[in-house]
């Protein structure tokens, strides 16, 4: 029953406003206008034109539009809870002064801005794959942000670093990110087989590395002689914190469910121990009393709007075929070693989840090696623009103003050639064929 709309007057409207909202997010850093106005307006308006096109076929065409609406709304709502409780949690040791505390020790040890850029992007690549990109590269940034306050220029390439290194690190490990998680779910690639792209990643984050690293000053950062001391409760919320990433990953991995049932139920342990640190306030230690609630408000709602605008709006034209007719064209056409290279560039644009969603819902005939680079290239490919991850968009929230989407597109060519690198890395360790 579904009816394939790509060059009808809805498929082509479509696409015109989702690309009329990409620019206005592209924008956001000129006009200020924050980036998930106009992809939840593009949301809305895709869906309500596929919804009002459908109708006219009668009730059984209707609910096969609102089951596809529901799915990709499901997407969102198990990215959605992860983040929240990821970004719960990183308000809450911000709070508690944990950054703070981890800046002190940094900066007290004399390390300059070009070391400091090298210890948090070398910590975010092997962070990654365990804790996965996107809530390492939260929690990098704001340690990030806490080393190199009053330096503009670090923060900007240290969040491209952070970003390039997050994506990297999760390439190589099945929960490492969201696309790895789609093809071991998916059976395609075994569990310990995704290793073989370790290499690749390490080339993929050192190159770009190495050539920001000396554009980065060799002045050290401002060392206040005021000693700074953690929060009562910091050290507690930290193990909480790492407990609630390893029930993420076991709840996925052992019980198969979705990893943020272990992210909200890590949240709710946060909740209670909030109300603990609550019953024992004590004036003389703490000044304001922790309040869990608080924390929670103080997410990137930003951030978290724009993921179901884009979540929405590509799963609106998945539907309406645009993503099965562009990879009918990469992998029939021109052959799966240059259409994993060009998905790779893709994903960068429109998005790796939705990309990758594509591919496996084909499942175009590949060796696994073959299965292995387009999980490398929508991986690392990502990080080509800032919005082309969950990391780099969380990122652009986060350090608002440090890292934009201009700032990160100023260092496309060489994170480009540490993406070309990577290809061609994997390629000759797999014995791959143009």
């Amino acid at each position: 029953m579904h009816i394939d709309l790509t060059t009808s007057y809805i498929g082509i409207i479509s696409l015109l406003i989702f690309a009329v909202a990409y620019v206005a997010v592209m924008a956001e850093e000129f006009s200020h206008l924050r980036k998930s106005k106009p992809v939840i307006i593009s949301a809305s308006l895709i869906w309500g034109l596929i919804a009002f096109h459908y109708t006219s076929f009668g009730d059984q065409y209707s609910k096969e539009v609102e089951h596809a609406f529901k799915h990709n709304l499901l997407e969102f709502a198990e990215l959605f809870l992860f983040l929240l409780a990821a970004m719960t949690y990183i308000n809450a040791l911000q709070e508690r002064r944990v950054f703070e505390v981890v800046r002190y020790k940094l900066i007290s040890k004399g390390y300059n801005f070009r070391k400091l850029f090298l210890l948090t992007g070398i910590i975010t690549f092997f962070l990654s794959p365990i804790a996965d990109n996107l809530t390492t590269a939260l929690v990098m940034c704001s340690v990030l942000l806490a080393c190199g306050k009053g330096n503009p220029k670090f923060l900007s390439l240290g969040c491209i670093n952070i970003v390039v290194a997050a994506n990297a690190g999760g390439a190589f490990s099945p929960f490492g990110d969201i696309t790895t998680l789609m093809v071991w779910q998916a059976g395609i690639v075994e569990f310990f087989t995704f290793f073989n792209l370790f290499v690749p990643s390490v080339i993929n984050y050192a190159i770009p590395a190495t050539i920001m690293y000396f554009f980065i000053s060799n002045e050290k950062p401002n060392v206040s002689t005021d000693v700074v001391v953690m929060k009562r409760g910091g050290k507690v919320i930290i193990f909480l914190g790492l407990f609630t990433i390893f029930l993420a990953v076991n709840f996925h991995n052992i019980l198969h469910l979705p990893p943020m049932l272990g992210m909200m139920f890590g949240l709710g342990i946060l909740g209670f121990y909030s109300f603990y640190l609550k019953l024992t306030f004590d004036k003389d230690i703490d000044d304001e009393k922790f309040d869990f609630l608080r924390k929670v408000s103080k997410a990137e709602w930003d951030t978290l709007l724009f993921f179901f605008g884009v979540i929405l709006s590509v799963g609106g034209l998945g539907f309406l075929g645009y993503l099965t007719l562009v990879s009918e064209f990469l992998y029939g056409g021109l052959g799966p070693t240059y259409a994993n290279f060009i998905v790779g560039i893709l994903s960068a644009i429109v998005d790796n989840i939705p990309v990758m969603f594509a591919v496996i819902t084909m499942k175009p005939s590949m060796v696994t090696d073959q299965w292995l680079l387009v999980t490398l290239t929508t991986g690392v490919g990502g990080s080509l623009l800032s919005i082309g991850s969950a990391a780099g968009v969380a990122l652009m929230g986060q350090a608002r103003g440090h890292y934009t989407f201009f700032g990160h597109l100023k260092w496309t060519p060489v994170i480009f050639i540490g993406y070309v690198a990577s290809v061609i890395v994997h390629m000759f360790l797999s014995g791959l064929a143009v």
